[in-house]
């Protein structure tokens, strides 16, 4: 049992009777602490009040012209904000119902708390019993990820912000793995997580540091597939199997779902029977196919049949997956 991400705010949230989260005046409080709004020597007087007393009572209605007394531009468009998260993530009993109200109303804060709201939901489906390639994996779900394909054909994922951290100064061991191939990759094990060094994740996995393989066969995109059937299991009640797919091979393809902006573009041209280019081709990087335990719960002309995932990295190697997708754009018979 790992407690891994402590710094998420998971330990925070209350639960429901059905095992859902429930947001908290201490989360609150926690969103509060954010560089965004934590108090700075430059704060005015009514900005420093604001703060103290949303600290004190993190539910608290403040007016419009109370929000306008703190003088600093950027520090009143941040509580503004604040505000306004606070209202999405309050306008359902349950941190997951208010998770996916936020889609499907449209999201209207920033990108940076939605992943927070991911990694905390993330961290609530896996449990403490995840496994380290889990875990790892599961960072997909809400951190971009740089990848690399090398001359060797292994195809290389590691944290976007911590490979751009690292290439403005001395590029660091991630670089260097990105860039070469071969035995070093498999001989640098503190920097690529496999199954054999697993271990090395734990104390590390709020570093964002380690790189994975998403090469088929690999241990990664095993992890991941069982990531995914758990989130979605969790969200709506449906048990699904998810496994690797080399190609759509199914004359009576009816259903797909992309779990990224690139791959959904690909696979409705695809089902559309319009013409991909190579290059865009290349750049899918897995295919798996999602069927559910009970056909019932599909829409009543399309149970029984499979749905296809995918996903793909732009132009420029990144690979940025909506985990929401599996959510929102699954048949089922009724809404969740």
């Amino acid at each position: 049992m790992h407690d891994y991400w402590p710094n998420c705010g998971y330990r925070l949230l209350g639960r429901s009777a059905e095992g859902h989260l429930i947001v908290s005046d201490d989360f609150l409080r926690s969103l509060l602490a954010r560089p965004e709004l934590a108090p700075v020597a430059q704060s005015c007087a009514d900005e420093l009040a604001l703060h103290r007393r949303l600290s004190d009572q993190p539910r608290l209605v403040v007016s419009e012209a109370q929000l306008a007394l703190v003088r600093d531009e950027d520090a009143r468009a941040n509580y503004a904000v604040w505000l306004r998260f606070r209202e999405r993530l309050l306008v359902h009993p349950t941190l997951e119902g208010s998770y996916l109200a936020l889609f499907r109303q449209g999201v209207d804060v920033p990108p940076l708390l939605v992943h927070q709201l991911t990694q905390v939901l993330v961290r609530h489906v896996l449990g403490d019993g995840a496994t380290a390639m889990q875990a790892r994996v599961a960072e997909m779900l809400f951190r971009t990820q740089k990848v690399s394909v090398l001359e060797d054909g292994q195809v290389m994922a590691a944290d976007d912000e911590t490979v751009e951290r690292h290439a403005t100064g001395s590029f660091g061991s991630i670089g260097e793995l990105l860039k070469q191939g071969g035995a070093v990759l498999r001989t640098a094990e503190l920097d690529v997580l496999y199954d054999d060094n697993a271990d090395s994740y734990w104390g590390r996995d709020e570093s964002h540091d380690l790189v994975i393989s998403l090469n088929h066969g690999q241990p990664a995109l095993v992890a991941l597939c069982q990531v995914l059937q758990s989130w979605v299991r969790h969200f709506l009640g449906a048990g699904v199997r998810i496994n690797i797919e080399r190609e759509i091979d199914d004359d009576h393809w009816v259903w797909h779902v992309g779990l990224d902006a690139q791959s959904s573009d690909v696979l409705n041209d695809l089902y559309q029977g319009k013409d991909v280019s190579e290059e865009r081709m290349a750049r899918m990087l897995c295919l798996f196919r999602l069927e559910f335990d009970e056909p019932s719960v599909m829409r009543p002309e399309l149970a029984g049949r499979p749905v296809y995932l995918a996903m793909a990295m732009d132009a420029g190697g990144r690979l940025k997956l909506k985990p929401q997708n599996l959510l929102l754009n699954l048949p089922l018979a009724r809404l969740s």
